[in-house]
């Protein structure tokens, strides 16, 4: 059985050579994600195995069992959650965790793939919007399974991911402060390409319809999830002569910035400006003040992407997607607005 199982793949794998006009070796090479390969040619053998349905099938586990994450940064304590999240999966599974730095927050750069087809891992998590056709079927037909976590875009219906209640929290987080009175509420939600920050955009304006309230467009930002990003955007805000009395912060580095800034102007939290940030990143507990926020529960999205990729194969398709919830935490660097 095994050596007719051989001969089926070695006929497969010469049928594809034959059609695409290359040798066997070439096609071998392919196969590994060697470097000394045209890109057309990688790309119509690419085609040829996938038309063929070719799987790649290995006879057990790769020697060193690894989970492969890849971001487009690593800067940011963000990524660390994430990271940690995996991690506990990877002990449990007596699995090592890879981290790899590659492309734009869009997709993974085309360098990235020749390198996780050599090192076949068990898996991989992406911290991007969507991954190009080229990549999904390169990574099928070794059979890498792969999931996005926290999807910055909207992924295909045949890309598993987890991500979370971008829109909730959105809500709750202004509601929080609608509900305490603030009717001049600003927000610094992160780029403008990224689904998740048109999620918690769409949330404020709802919070704010909600309340009664009409949204002040000079009150809208789009940041970079960073300090430096949320503190030039408050910096601008709160130097306004009908300055908001409230910003929401669609990150908590951003909400951190927010709080410089305050701090610059002589202003102080919650009494002049309440603030309110997103994901409940350890160090919003320890900011002066400790930090009202949202938690987004980046560890247990990392988790439950990392079990999705080490599931069983007749079980992979169970659930494509899963969206976890957000929840609201409550510190205290919000209050009613002055005089109220």
């Amino acid at each position: 059985m095994r050596e007719e199982a051989q001969v089926g793949r070695r006929v497969t794998l010469a049928a594809v050579a034959r059609e695409a006009g290359v040798s066997l070796p070439t096609v071998s090479k392919v196969l590994n994600g060697r470097s000394d390969v045209s890109p057309a040619t990688r790309a119509k053998v690419e085609r040829l195995l996938d038309a063929h349905g070719y799987r790649r099938r290995t006879p057990g586990q790769p020697q060193a069992p690894l989970i492969e994450i890849v971001f487009h940064e690593l800067e940011s304590v963000w990524a660390m959650e994430l990271i940690r999240g995996v991690e506990n999966v990877a002990k449990q599974n007596d699995a090592t965790v890879a981290l790899t730095e590659s492309g734009t927050r869009q997709a993974p750069g085309p360098e990235w793939i020749g390198g996780v087809l050599r090192r076949r891992p068990l898996g991989v998590l992406l911290v991007f919007s969507t991954v190009p056709e080229d990549v999904k079927r390169q990574l099928r037909s070794r059979a890498i399974p792969f999931v996005i976590v926290d999807p910055a875009g909207d992924p295909d219906p045949d890309v598993p991911s987890v991500g979370s209640a971008n829109w909730a929290g959105g809500v709750a987080a202004t509601r929080h402060l609608t509900d305490q009175g603030h009717q001049r509420v600003a927000i610094i939600t992160g780029p403008e390409d990224l689904m998740c920050s048109l999620a918690r955009l769409d949330g404020y304006r709802s919070a704010m319809a909600m309340a009664g309230h009409e949204p002040d467009p000079g009150l809208v930002r789009f940041g970079d999830f960073h300090v430096q990003g949320g503190f030039e955007h408050a910096m601008d805000l709160l130097r306004r002569p009908d300055r908001p009395t409230a910003i929401f912060a669609g990150s908590d580095l951003q909400a951190l910035g927010v709080l410089e800034a305050a701090r610059v102007l002589g202003l102080s939290v919650p009494g002049d400006l309440s603030v309110v940030g997103y994901d409940d990143v350890p160090p919003a507990r320890w900011s002066s003040p400790p930090l009202t926020t949202v938690q987004q529960p980046l560890q247990r999205m990392a988790e439950e992407a990392a079990r999705m990729l080490l599931r069983p194969k007749d079980t992979k398709k169970a659930a494509l997607r899963i969206e976890l919830a957000t929840h609201l935490v409550v510190r205290q660097s919000t209050a009613p607005p002055a005089g109220r």
